[in-house]
């Protein structure tokens, strides 16, 4: 006989679960209890603040493609875990939060912060259940991770009333039950011969990769397939590692801040090729790059094949010329083992479209409005001293705000096909991702995490720091203060010039103080120059770092600054 509280921690380690991510609360007071004579196989991070937590667990789904798990109490600790919940649905990222509640003899009764989960989590979640019976635990957290992985992935939240789990369970009639592998949709090769006609009848295709579901081999088979029809490729917003950025038929990414000149080139595109994205709003510029539901580039010929692992996905938005419900390892395994002909007729559209891309990444300082380089920090060259000193498997990750668009621009990411996922970043748009994404990254892999943040993104979950202090990991953080909310900022200017209203932040903390403060190493920064000895510092003590960099808020797009949206929008 066994409490079902601990069942359910032997079920989590049977999934291949080490690390849960969580606040303690009453509610699940047995699951804790039995990570206690689990150690060793499992531990619990306790973090600060339930977003941060669910973050955490949003991030490991990424990086491994199992499950991120988090824990969190009833009421405001699953209110606060909800953003991490809508993140994983909008990415696509398998995560499992497991919700401690209200006993059931107090349950519908507005019971001490007792919420409706199925109706609050239904829009945001694959799957909302409750489990009343401590016998069925076993199949309730199978089914968890299978639905979380299958298909399109995303997050399962399991609600676990507080009495259910102090239960005693007979587990030679209820066992553990066995890891759970996701299912994989195979190519269909009827479809396989439709992609075939449309590609070899084409004459600028392009290649939108990204989405879920890619690792090491399918980004090999992926770039096996650019190479063998000289296909060129963009990734999908926020999926920057599922194509080398290094290699001479990547095109750049396909997301907000876009290349204009890419963007047009997309348009200009006979046949687009979207392997594993949504083709969300981000991605296809507001429905209108890609114009929905049929696309009406290239003067109305362009055609569209779309490859997702969820036949629910497809002809959802788009509709398709050819659709394929496929895993990404099945496309990718069949697409490289196609034949290509001696020769493609859009091998000059290729080069010119990598010529774009690396045309883009040419040092292009912002100038004001008499010509002079805006303030003192150059953001191309800090990211530039990113590149130069980062090794390959560093993680890169960012929350929402104008600052990402930095990184976005201008890093290089080697890709999945080295073995590491490198990239973490909410297509959600979720401000303070990129803090706890990092500590996540550094406690669970061991490998460099480095997250780029704003001020008023670090705002948000920068007290996850006390969390990375208490467990040994070490991340550095780049933060960009410049007293606004940047992205709003802009888009006020834009909307509404001249008129600013609620985005700017007056008071700001000494974020180099700050991080001082819970353990980091805080130092500022008011010029370039300053920006890599201190990177380097940072790389080499055994504690984390804030490097805060005082940027002037004029500086504040990669190709504009604030008074020149100002000046273009006031003309209008």
């Amino acid at each position: 006989m066994q409490k079902a509280g601990h069942l359910l921690i032997d079920c989590l380690i049977e999934q291949c679960v080490t690390h849960v991510f969580g606040v303690p609360g009453e509610s699940f007071l047995a699951c804790l209890d039995g990570m206690f004579d689990r150690a060793d196989k499992i531990q619990f991070i306790n973090c600060r603040q339930e977003g941060g937590a669910a973050f955490m667990a949003e991030a490991v789904g990424k990086l491994t493609g199992r499950p991120g798990v988090c824990f969190v109490t009833r009421g405001p600790g699953a209110t606060n875990a909800s953003i991490g919940v809508h993140t994983a649905f909008q990415d696509s990222t398998p995560m499992v939060l497991l919700v401690g509640d209200v006993a059931s003899e107090t349950r519908d009764r507005e019971a001490f912060q007792e919420v409706n989960y199925l109706s609050f989590f239904e829009s945001m979640a694959k799957r909302v259940e409750r489990i009343d019976d401590p016998n069925r635990v076993p199949e309730y957290i199978a089914r968890a991770f299978a639905t979380a992985m299958n298909g399109r992935p995303g997050p399962v939240v399991l609600v676990l009333p507080e009495d259910m789990q102090i239960k005693d369970v007979d587990t030679s009639t209820y066992p553990v039950l066995a890891k759970v592998e996701p299912t994989r949709a195979g190519m269909d090769l009827s479809a396989l011969t439709q992609f075939e006609s449309l590609l070899l009848a084409s004459k600028r295709p392009f290649v939108i990769a990204g989405g879920a579901g890619w690792d090491a081999t399918s980004a090999k088979d992926l770039q096996t397939f650019a190479e063998k029809f000289n296909l060129p490729v963009g990734n999908a917003f926020r999926f920057q590692d599922t194509f080398d950025n290094h290699h001479v038929n990547y095109a750049g990414d396909v997301g907000i801040g876009i290349n204009p000149k890419l963007a047009e080139l997309i348009k200009q595109s006979d046949l687009i090729i979207a392997i594993g994205p949504r083709l969300g709003e981000m991605t296809t510029g507001g429905y209108a790059m890609l114009t929905a539901p049929r696309l009406s580039g290239n003067g109305g010929n362009q055609k569209l094949i779309h490859i997702h692992a969820s036949a629910e996905e497809l002809n959802r938005v788009y509709q398709a010329d050819v659709a394929i419900n496929a895993s990404m390892d099945a496309a990718a395994q069949a697409l490289a083992a196609l034949q290509a002909p001696s020769s493609v007729a859009w091998s000059d559209w290729t080069a010119s479209v990598h010529q774009t891309y690396e045309a883009n990444l040419v040092h292009q300082p912002v100038l004001d409005a008499n010509g002079s380089c805006v303030g003192e920090v150059d953001m191309p060259a800090i990211v530039a001293t990113l590149k130069k000193h980062l090794p390959a498997d560093a993680v890169l990750t960012n929350g929402a705000g104008n600052f990402a668009s930095w990184v976005h621009r201008y890093f290089k990411h080697h890709g999945l096909i080295t073995g590491h996922k490198t990239q973490l970043a909410p297509t959600a748009g979720s401000m303070g991702y990129g803090v706890p994404a990092g500590i996540a990254a550094a406690i669970t892999t061991g490998r460099l995490a480095l997250t780029m943040a704003g001020d008023g993104d670090f705002l948000m979950n920068g007290q996850e720091l006390a969390t990375a202090v208490q467990y040994g990991a070490k991340t550095i953080i780049v933060l960009l203060n410049n007293g606004i909310y940047g992205t709003i900022r802009m888009h006020q200017e834009r909307e509404y010039p001249a008129r600013v209203s609620g985005s700017a932040m007056t008071v700001n903390p000494s974020f180099a103080a700050l991080g001082a403060a819970y353990g980091y190493a805080g130092v500022r920064i008011t010029q370039t120059a300053e920006f890599e000895p201190q990177l380097l510092a940072a790389m080499a003590r055994s504690e984390g770092t804030v490097i805060e960099v005082m940027l002037d808020p004029e500086y504040l797009t990669t190709r504009g600054t604030l008074t020149g949206i100002r000046t273009a929008a006031q003309k209008k």
